[in-house]
């Protein structure tokens, strides 16, 4: 009986692991191996991988991710030309992923690649952020500018005034 339940368990854990979609799949893998280098739009030490599907083939990106420096010194034009448009780093080989872990990362890449917007500014632009902010101009708000320096100018002559004040107490103490 205690066989059975086992044997169960692994069949069942092996059912639902199986099950999770592709890109879930993809997503772990790409996370553990490829982040640190590949982005979906941004170019990092890697290219970006969104459209990697478009430029290459199955098999050559299978090939390419099982071991790059093979491919670029058998003398793969695509490969010499990642690698050079890279500075010439090498990608680590990985020959442990199987040809589906690489269709994996691919149908990830390709759901990133839809969900993102592509934004060249690494950062959210304030338009963005706060809709309806415009920066003070002194020609067209020179009234918000001209209050400004007179509150600070105000400021200081108060100051001015209680430093006189209380030099004048100091010095009517002094005297009786």
């Amino acid at each position: 009986m205690k066989q059975v339940i086992i044997t169960a368990g692994i069949i069942l854990s092996s059912l639902f692991a199986m099950a999770s979609p592709p890109s879930e799949n993809g997503k772990a893998i790409f996370i553990a191996r490829c982040a640190s280098c590949h982005n979906v739009n941004k170019k990092l030490t890697g290219p970006a991988l969104a459209g990697i599907d478009e430029r290459h083939s199955a098999e050559w990106i299978v090939n390419f991710v099982h071991s790059s420096q093979t491919l670029i010194k058998s003398g793969d034009k695509e490969a010499v030309a990642v690698f050079e448009e890279n500075n010439k780093v090498a990608m680590p080989d990985h020959p442990d992923l199987t040809a589906a872990d690489v269709a994996n990362i691919i149908a990830y890449v390709k759901e990133e690649a839809k969900n993102q917007v592509k934004d060249d500014a690494p950062f959210q632009r304030p338009h963005k952020m706060m809709a309806n902010y415009t920066p003070l101009s002194i020609t067209k708000d020179y009234s918000i500018i001209l209050i400004y320096f007179g509150v600070v100018a105000l400021l200081v002559v108060s100051l001015l005034a209680l430093v006189n004040v209380k030099s004048m107490q100091r010095d009517k103490a002094k005297n009786v």
